[in-house]
Parts: C-alpha cells; structure tokens; sequence
C-alpha cells in the first residue's frame, strides 16, 4: 500500500497532471460512448483545422477573418463539390464494373487452382484444393449476405450522406467563422492554471498540422503516380486501385500490406500468372519501396518520430476505440499520447518541484 501512496506522491501529486488526466479521460470516454454520433462534428472540426491555415496566410496580408474566412470556405465548397460531382460518380463506376466482373474472376481463379494438382502434383493435392474452394466459397456466401443487408440499410445510408453533404460544409464555415468565441467558451470551462496542457498542445498542434499536410501531399502523390503506373501498364480498374493504394498510406505499414492483395488478385484475373503480372507486382512495389523511403522522409522528416511498433499499436488501439476514424487518426492521437508521456512529469523534476514550493 505505501508503494502505491509513494507512487502516487511521486506522479501524480501535481493538479496539473490530475487536469490534464480529467482531460484525456473525458476524450476517449466521448469517443467510445459518442463518436459515431458526432463523427461530422469531428470530421467538420478537422476540415476547419486544415483550412484554418490558409486564412491565417490571408489574415497576414491585412484582410478581415470574415472575408478571409469566406473566400478560403468558397474555394473548399468547389473542391466538396468536385468530389460529389466528378471524382465519387467515376469511381462508383469502376466500383460497378469491378462488381459485374467479380463473378468471372472468381470462376477463373477457381480454374486456375483446379489445375494446380495437374501442374504441381507433389506439391498440393485435389483434396486440398477442394478444401480451399469449400472455404472461399462459404466466406463468398456470408459476403453476399452482407452486401444484401447493405443494400437494405441503403436508405438509412444515403440519409447519413445527405447530412455529412449539407451539415459538414455548414459546420466548417462556422468552425472557421466564430474560431475566437469558441475558443474562449472552452477556455471559460477550463481552470487558469494549466501550463503543462499548454505546453502539450502547442506541440501536438504544430507537429499534426505539417503531419495532415504531409500526408494530405503523399496521398495525393502516391496516387497520381499509381494511376500512371496502372493506366500505362493497362491494368483495369486503375482508377479505383490507385486512389486506394493512395489513401492506404494513411495507414502505415498495414496499408500498403492489405492494398498488395486486390493490386495482385486484379492483375492474376486480367493475365494470369505471366509476364504482365510480374511488372504490375513490381511496379506497385518500387512504389512503395519509393514512398517509404524517399518520399515520406521528404515529407514528414522530423515531424513525427513514432517507433513502427508504436504506430501499429496505436492503429489497433484508437481502431478499436473509434472503429475506422480511429484507424484513420491513429497517428495524430498517437503522437497525443506520445507528447503527454514526453511532458509528464518525471520523478526526478517533481521531487525537484516539490522542494522548490517548500
């Protein structure tokens, strides 16, 4: 019990740190309990996060936040709506043919490994080939299962997207508009003494703004150069792979490793096991080869110093607490929690602290 009591004396015993834990807690207790429900409050909160940094640059120049704020807003309304108008309708229809197309893949793949005990006898048998298709087969049934009670919950999901379409934007212009007075209502609820959540804060604030940025420039990169890749390869589907394999580096490590799967299976169904193939697997994996180790040390050297193993326990951590906003924001809320551990108080400063106010 003393060790405990010792303990607790030793880490614990600075309000601050009880500040900063009451803070955190109630994060993650509004996230576990809450976060699907304000998931567009959140997602509108990180838009005008990013946004905000183009008006402080027109801020700079002697314009007025409003007229600042409302030009910035015009120009994310045009590229919202050339997301909804152009970009969504032709990936959906890459997404329809990739559906059409799915059955003659899957046919063609369960020709292929019926050949394989002809081809390779000493190394896989028609008992185990049988056994595979048995097991892809079940698992296409439960995925046909889903996509039906998708498409029966298809309503309820294109109400979501009328309310993300109109109160997203709407919420991003007041976030950006009325930033001052909304600070200062959270400042209000909040004691006056909270230098160690401060000095926190300014350092998740600064290294998460040039992270998005970062990341927002090696999606975008990834992308382009995968839809060229693709599209001079002849792959089908480019379209659809490339924003995919674009947007898995949001994801590291994890991302590029699932996105290998549908980049292979797609190229196996087009060409089979031949020359064509090949250079597709290759290209995709000097891409990646390219992004981890040129690309993102351009990018974000320095900005996040996260261990791999850290950042792979943060994505199944947050992925658990949040589901896929968790998956998507590991690395931000990781390097929260990394920035908490680095300013927290050591043993060390607070007997040094406790000495001083004696």
């Amino acid at each position: 019990m003393n060790i405990l009591k010792k303990w607790y004396q030793d880490y614990f015993n600075d309000p601050q740190i009880m500040i900063l834990l009451l803070i955190c807690t109630g994060a993650i207790l509004i996230l576990m309990t809450m976060g699907e429900m304000l998931t567009p409050v959140i997602v509108s909160l990180i838009l005008a996060y990013l946004l905000e940094g183009l008006v402080y640059q027109l801020e700079r120049t002697h314009m007025p936040r409003l007229a600042a704020v409302s030009i910035v807003f015009i120009i994310f309304l045009l590229a919202f709506l050339f997301l909804f108008l152009q970009l969504i309708p032709l990936l959906s229809k890459q997404i329809g043919q990739f559906v059409q197309d799915l059955p003659q893949m899957i046919s063609t793949w369960q020709s292929e490994l019926k050949h394989l005990p002809k081809k390779y006898p000493n190394l896989v048998s028609e008992e185990q080939i049988e056994r595979i298709l048995a097991t892809v087969n079940d698992h296409l049934g439960k995925l046909g299962e889903n996509l039906l009670s998708i498409s029966m919950a298809s309503v309820r999901s294109f109400i979501n997207i009328i309310v993300y379409i109109v109160l997203v934007p709407l919420m991003v212009f007041f976030f950006l508009k009325d930033k001052t007075r909304i600070l200062e209502f959270f400042k209000g609820l909040l004691p006056d003494n909270m230098d160690l959540t401060s000095k926190i804060w300014e350092e998740v604030n600064e290294k998460t703004a040039k992270f998005i940025q970062g990341k927002i420039w090696e999606i975008f990169i990834v992308w382009a150069v995968s839809y060229i890749t693709f599209l001079l390869l002849g792959l089908k589907f480019s379209l659809l792979l490339s924003f995919l394999v674009g947007l898995s580096v949001i994801v590291p490590y994890i991302g590029a490793t699932l996105m290998t799967v549908p980049v292979a299976l797609v190229a196996f169904f087009q060409w089979g096991l031949n020359a064509e193939f090949l250079y597709v697997i290759i290209a995709y994996l000097i891409i990646q080869i390219l992004d981890g180790n040129l690309l993102v040390p351009i990018l974000l050297s320095g900005i996040v110093n996260l261990h791999p193993l850290a950042v792979i326990i943060g994505i199944l951590i947050f992925g658990g607490i949040w589901g896929f906003w968790g998956v998507l924001f590991a690395i931000p809320l990781a390097t929260v929690v990394h920035a908490i551990i680095k300013a927290w108080p050591k043993k060390g400063m607070v007997e040094e602290s406790n000495e001083q106010n004696c």
